[in-house]
């Protein structure tokens, strides 16, 4: 597990941005923490280094949104979801399937409906009002493969 710490909005989307540059498609990443944490400015971050242009938004009551970059991404809250079977009902199987690279706000809670290969990355509320912890956890040989890249590209934010 790697924990970082970033210090503002922006850092955590730059953060993002350098997880992104390691992103395949096939990819799952998991997002939890409170609210406020910041698991949307990850995505944001996240995006916008995959060329996303348009705004990222939370998809707290759509559930999904869509977005074309170097990748396409797949963006989930699910947050609002009483029971994996909904998960099941979006198509979870088919968007996971779609060659891009899907994210999940609320992951941990919709994890037994999910693929065994992902990152986990878990924000944290920091000492100051900007200020997160960032914990970065892969499960599956397709992040293990890259744990030595991801720890290089992250150096800057790793904490001791």
């Amino acid at each position: 597990m790697l924990k970082a710490r970033t210090k503002s909005v922006d850092d955590t989307r730059s953060l993002a941005a350098e997880v992104a540059a390691l992103a395949r498609p096939g990819d799952l990443v998991l997002l939890a923490g409170d609210l406020g944490a910041g698991k949307t400015s990850f995505v944001q971050g996240f995006a916008r280094a995959l060329g996303v242009e348009e705004p990222v938004t939370s998809p707290t009551f759509v559930l999904v949104h869509g977005y074309e970059g170097l990748l396409p991404i797949i963006h989930i809250d699910a947050y609002r979801l009483d029971h994996l079977q909904e998960l099941v009902d979006l198509g979870i199987a088919e968007l996971l399937d779609g060659g891009g690279v899907t994210l999940i706000e609320w992951g941990d809670a919709v994890l037994p409906a999910l693929p065994s290969e992902f990152l986990e990355v878990r924000l944290e509320l920091g000492d100051g009002d900007d200020e997160r912890i960032v914990r970065l956890r892969g499960s599956g040989t397709a992040w293990a493969v890259r744990a030595d890249p991801l720890r290089k590209a992250l150096d800057r934010w790793l904490s001791v």
